[in-house]
């Protein structure tokens, strides 16, 4: 039987009470802000989370995601709901567990929120949780379900508060103003409370009050965010000491505004909202438009890759073929890519067509866009034109009279598509040469060639069949001097040589064209007047310096300026025709948006393009040792309204 002595047992009641009125708002929360698994589109493995978790220290927390619709990708003040620190990994939940100390305006929707979801468990719940807003680098190419693997999270733009987040984000614990959960601070120990004497009581009890104290200071600090130097401070003044929470609250406290005063301008920054995504693909892309001269994508402008120092690098990059047998050998390539050669040059050669086919645009190479209309058609049928004839009067009709059918035809046109093209040989002769400038020229020259190919279509409506130009559908020419009373008469055709007076009879002629009703006896002619000026008066460069006197009277030289009352203040511009070589000749158009003439057909765009015509394993690589890059251009060009049109034709 043991002894009274040794029988006698100390019993010591600990209590931790919270510091904080039991009304007080949490001081923080545990959250979960990603896990791994799917989401979006993406799967993010563990470790590449694991990698991240420097990262997440520090990034803010907002109210929902930015607005799509603004490209600035600019959050608000107002929107600030607090800053997120200590990042960790949470095993059990696959994920990176964060402390959130909420701060800033919307400080009050995060402390409401979390505690609600927290509070309530078992309880259904609305949607509500974390998403991260981030940058990251993974596989352009998707499996067979549509999923891309993420590689590298690159940057955190911040940890949003949404609903129905897409990869786990939701929160796990409320903690109490002392860093530790408010669930354990009520149950826990009060440091303040005397206990009455106890007989024998053992030696170690204030050693343990003390090891509690400097547990509740660590997690205190850790939860605080304060810089090393602060916690430092803190942890000398309270260690190895039993103290009252109120106090350790009140230092850190301090301690925040201290340092809040000093770095205030920097601890809330709002960031740019940068949603981009990279890949080896895109860095071979951009180096690639950087070595033609090719502006990039708007989406590749952040990226520096290392610049290339020619073509032959480029090759040697993606095929491995070091002995230029012309083929592809993956074992020697020095990145793992689905990029291809072929293709890199080909999407840079387009963009450089772009920009050169801008700049001979500029320089007035694109002056038959100032008088056409150009139409995009889905297929290569023949093209039929429609002209609809206008309503000439209408009559009247009596009081229960019978309404008359009113006499309303139209005037078709046809044109048939006809396709320009060739292929651009790289040898690889040339790439072994490093011929880049060579190779940068093709692009630019193809640009120039397209456009000239489309100036000299539309230069040909005025200058073919001798200068009457087509056959319309009613017949006659296209410029004619028949009367328009009569089928197929046009009445657009003149003699006389490029003057002030007779620029005005020009006009006065177009202007009192009638517009069409119907093409048939009795309604040739009997339209009301058109009453469109001529916009354009189109010249051969002999003539140029003749009609800018005509048009633009400032430049006239003589001291008697017949036209100057005459063309002040009437629209016109003068157009100079490269092909036009006859040196009299000169033509009137009127502005297309107001009356269309000449119409331009585009298949595949405007623009000529080139694209891949195989790749390294092509049979023309290893037959012929070239890379083939075929150049295409589909055209239909016609006119479907004589009205708009004049020409004069002088007599030699």
């Amino acid at each position: 039987m043991p002894s009274p002595k040794e029988d006698q047992t100390t019993r010591v009641t600990l209590e931790i009470i919270n510091p904080m009125a039991e009304s007080a708002e949490p001081e923080g929360f545990l959250i979960l802000a990603i896990s791994a698994g799917v989401g979006n589109g993406w799967n993010f493995p563990p470790d590449v989370l694991r990698r991240s978790i420097p990262l997440w220290e520090g990034v803010e927390c907002f109210i929902d995601h930015a607005s799509r619709d603004d490209p600035s990708g600019s959050r608000s003040i107002r929107d600030l709901g607090g800053v997120f620190s200590s990042p960790a990994w949470e095993d059990s939940r696959q994920g990176i567990r964060l402390t959130l100390t909420p701060i800033g305006p919307a400080a009050g929707v995060v402390r409401s929120v979390g505690r609600e979801m927290v509070e309530h468990p078992g309880v259904t719940v609305p949607r509500v949780g974390f998403s991260a807003d981030l940058v990251l680098r993974g596989n352009r190419d998707a499996n067979l379900e549509g999923i891309r693997e993420v590689q590298e999270i690159i940057k955190i733009l911040s940890v949003d508060l949404v609903h129905n987040p897409a990869r786990g984000g939701a929160f796990l614990q409320v903690l109490s103003g002392g860093g530790l959960p408010i669930s354990c601070m009520e149950e826990g120990v009060n440091l303040n409370k005397e206990e009455p004497a106890v007989e024998n009581q053992p030696a170690d009890i204030v050693p343990t009050l003390t090891d509690l104290c400097g547990n509740l200071l660590e997690a205190r600090l850790s939860a605080s965010s304060l810089p090393m130097l602060a916690c430092e401070q803190i942890r000398m003044r309270f260690a190895d000491r039993v103290y009252n929470p109120a106090e350790l609250n009140e230092a850190v406290e301090s301690a925040r505004q201290l340092v809040a005063g000093l770095s205030g301008g920097s601890v809330v920054q709002g960031p740019g909202r940068i949603t981009a995504m990279y890949d080896t693909r895109d860095q071979l892309q951009a180096a690639t438009d950087d070595l033609f001269g090719a502006d990039r994508d708007p989406s590749l402008t952040g990226l520096n890759p290392a610049r290339l120092s020619g073509i032959r690098e480029l090759y040697l990059t993606l095929t491995g073929d070091v002995d230029m047998h012309g083929g592809y050998y993956p074992e020697r390539t020095r990145l793992a890519t689905t990029a291809d050669f072929s293709g890199l040059v080909k999407n840079s050669m387009n963009k450089v067509i772009a920009n050169r086919w801008r700049e001979l645009g500029e320089a007035g190479y694109d002056w038959w866009q100032r008088i056409s209309c150009v139409e995009h058609f889905d297929s290569l049928q023949q093209i039929t034109g429609t002209l609809v004839g206008t309503v000439g009067d209408l009559p009247e009709v009596a009081e229960r009279g019978e309404y008359q059918e009113l006499v309303v035809g139209d005037s078709p046109e046809t044109a048939d598509w006809k396709k320009y093209g060739g292929y651009i040989p790289l040898t690889l002769e040339l790439i072994d040469r490093d011929e880049t400038r060579k190779l940068k020229a093709y692009p630019r020259e193809l640009a120039a060639a397209g456009l000239r190919k489309i100036s000299s279509l539309v230069s040909a409506v005025f200058t073919a069949n001798s200068g009457i130009g087509p056959n319309l559908a009613d017949g006659g020419a296209l410029f004619n001097a028949t009367a328009v009373t009569t089928a197929g008469g046009h009445k657009n055709l003149l003699t006389g040589a490029l003057t002030a007076a007779e620029w005005d009879a020009v006009c006065t002629a177009v202007y009192n064209q009638p517009m069409l009703i119907k093409n048939a006896s009795g309604s040739y002619g009997a339209g009301p007047r058109m009453a469109v000026n001529p916009r354009y008066l189109l010249v051969p460069r002999a003539l140029q310096l003749a009609a800018m006197k005509i048009l633009y009277p400032s430049l006239e030289n003589t001291a008697n300026i017949y036209s100057e009352n005459m063309q002040r203040g009437q629209p016109g511009d003068v157009i100079t025709v490269p092909e036009w070589t006859d040196a009299t000749n000169w033509a009137a158009a009127c502005d297309p948006r107001i009356a269309p003439a000449i119409f331009i057909g585009e298949r595949f765009g405007i623009m000529p393009e080139i694209f891949l015509a195989g790749d390294e394993l092509s049979p023309a690589v290893f037959t012929h040792d070239e890379h083939r890059l075929k150049v295409r251009h589909f055209l239909a060009v016609w006119v479907n309204d004589f009205r708009p049109l004049h020409k004069s034709n002088v007599a030699g």
